[in-house]
């Protein structure tokens, strides 16, 4: 097994199609042989699960701003430590779906919370640690939504809908922040097309990647 430490997160609003997509190279990265380890945000441990649970539920939709951001920093700076920092020292590459970026696009171009408030806090929570590459799966926030909830109507676990319930409008500025953080870091970025069909947006996801990773694994690829 090749081991070579790489951090690439997925991000894009409601229903992009982003969690379909990095199981997909989680699994064509396993069948390679490279180390890999798949993880999510809010969550990816258990106490990070424990606050997802709070975040995501729409029973909670008292919650302010500021104890969501508040509370994503929290579950993050446990994630980071307990799974992210070893796997990445480790030499695996770990794939991480949503992590800072979405912090930013949610709570900040969202919510409207000032930003630099949430950058002093992913500082703290991402303990130094950056993306290598970073996956935007783009689609139209209503395309998105109705997606969404026809996986949550069909899902048999916990109804974590409290982020669809927000108006499209929201959906929409979280959309333009993401535009916004990709075109600031276009070195960083890759920007993919989420309207195609599962098997186009993974084919052109593996192509890119390919182009964007270490040498090391681009010999096993």
């Amino acid at each position: 097994m090749i081991n070579v430490g790489y951090f690439i997160t997925f991000e894009g609003v409601e229903g992009c199609g982003k969690t379909t997509q990095i199981k997909l190279l989680s699994k064509s990265f396993s069948t390679l042989g490279l180390g890999t380890v798949l993880t999510r945000e809010p969550g990816g441990c258990p106490i990070a699960d424990k606050i997802r649970a709070i975040l995501l539920d729409a029973d909670n939709r008292a919650l302010s701003p500021l104890a969501e951001l508040m509370l994503y920093a929290a579950a993050r700076a446990q994630h980071v430590t307990e799974v992210i920092s070893p796997a990445l020292e480790a030499g695996k590459i770990v794939l991480c779906d949503r992590f800072c970026d979405a912090t930013i696009a949610y709570q900040s171009f969202g919510r409207g919370i000032d930003r630099g408030v949430i950058d002093n806090l992913n500082i703290q929570a991402c303990q130094g640690i950056t993306p290598d590459l970073t996956i935007l799966v783009d689609c139209d926030p209503q395309l998105g939504l109705e997606r969404a909830r026809r996986r949550i109507e069909a899902s048999s676990g916990p109804r974590e809908e409290r982020f669809e319930l927000e108006a499209l409008a929201f959906h929409k500025r979280v959309r333009a922040g993401y535009l916004q953080l990709a075109a600031d870091e276009p070195d960083r970025f890759l920007i993919i097309d989420g309207t195609d069909s599962i098997e186009n947006i993974f084919a052109t996801i593996s192509e890119q990647v390919v182009t964007r990773i270490p040498e090391a694994l681009r010999a096993v690829c």
